[in-house]
């Protein structure tokens, strides 16, 4: 069962989104847990980020500023719903998403306000921002091409187009469609190649389907391994975390795989973003703003690369990670992250027009 989840240095409470709704306009009230004694206040994160990780960077934060965090996690989809819900009255100060598609759904909404930050003008990359500086980008992911080198040649996926050759027929495994991380893809191939060509190219991958789309990320890597396909698209860091496991099941699925950072000879390897931004209507603006300046301090930073395989925004910061150090450095599409977003309705339609379920 999805849950929300409410969290400071004192305190967890665990609510059911079956009963969510009950408490939509309370949290602010009494549903969350009052600072501890002596704290500098509190800031109120909704979160859709889903990884262990984030545990240390919550950590971290409250330990340096004395700011109490108060923490709601959710599904992308479900936590949008619920700030629309809220409206004028949510608690939210921050709102942690993952895809520039979200952001994009998310500032459509009017969920987000503008932040006036040099430390954040003067760390996060222009491209990572959002037009109205109302969203920033902290961590990167890259969809790449894992594939079984003993089945196909590194030089059979150099670029995202080769993909949709004959050559693949019955090797390609895939997510669904509706997969944002997809969406996204399919949005920078409509902003970079136009509609038509978008479109052949969606129609010759599900011509090499070697199976209907279904699972994650992991579960298309679990199929390469256990022969199911050859080739699959996914983001880097789940590979690395396989490599970096110390479970000897998934350590064995990463010794078969190999990565691709396609079109390094053209215009680079999709790249996508997770990120912040501050809630539209937020009660505790400076320390919402204090926790999105501290998402991009070299502490931060090293957790993000450390701890959940992201790629950060400052480079030092993957020093502790070989694993994600030696994948970098690739050349990386330049499409603007805002086309990720407003490509997404025509993407969607290009996959269904393409069979691409």
């Amino acid at each position: 069962m999805m849950r929300t989840i409410l969290k400071n240095s004192r305190a967890r409470l665990f609510v059911s989104v079956a009963v969510a709704s009950t408490i939509l306009l309370t949290l602010a009230g009494c549903g969350a847990p009052e600072p501890a004694a002596g704290s500098k206040g509190e800031v109120n994160i909704y979160s859709a980020r889903h990884y262990d990780a984030d545990e240390q960077l919550y950590d971290l934060f409250e330990k340096n500023t004395g700011i109490a965090i108060n923490r709601i996690e959710m599904k992308g989809d479900l936590l949008l719903e619920r700030l629309k819900a809220e409206g004028t009255q949510s608690p939210a100060d921050v709102i942690l998403l993952v895809d520039a598609g979200n952001f994009w759904r998310a500032e459509t909404a009017g969920l987000f306000q503008s932040v006036q930050s040099a430390k954040l003008d003067a760390t996060v990359p222009a491209n990572m921002q959002g037009p109205k500086k109302d969203w920033f980008g902290f961590a990167k992911r890259a969809r790449v091409i894992a594939y079984d080198p003993v089945r196909v040649k590194a030089d059979q996926v150099a670029t995202y187009a080769q993909l949709a050759e004959p050559a693949m027929k019955g090797k390609v495994c895939v997510r669904p469609s509706s997969n944002v991380y997809n969406l996204s893809l399919m949005s920078s191939f409509i902003a970079d190649w136009g509609v038509p060509k978008a479109e052949a190219w969606a129609k010759g991958v599900v011509a090499n389907f070697a199976r209907p789309p279904e699972g994650a990320d992991t579960d298309q890597l679990k199929a390469i391994a256990e022969g199911k396909c050859a080739v699959a698209i996914v983001n880097h860091y789940y590979a690395v975390r396989l490599q970096r496991s110390e479970d000897p099941v998934e350590k064995a699925i990463a010794a078969k795989i190999a990565l691709s950072f396609p079109d390094q000879a053209g215009a680079g390897t999709h790249v996508n973003i997770s990120g912040g931004a501050l809630a539209a209507h937020a009660p505790n603006k400076a320390n919402a703003v204090a926790f999105l300046e501290f998402l991009a301090s070299p502490e931060a930073q090293k957790i993000f690369a450390k701890a959940n395989d992201e790629f950060p925004i400052l480079a030092s910061a993957m020093d502790d990670n070989s694993e994600l150090k030696a994948l970098a450095g690739f050349k990386e599409a330049q499409t603007p992250m805002a086309a990720l977003g407003t490509n997404q309705p025509e993407a969607q339609k290009v996959f269904d027009r393409a069979g691409w379920k």
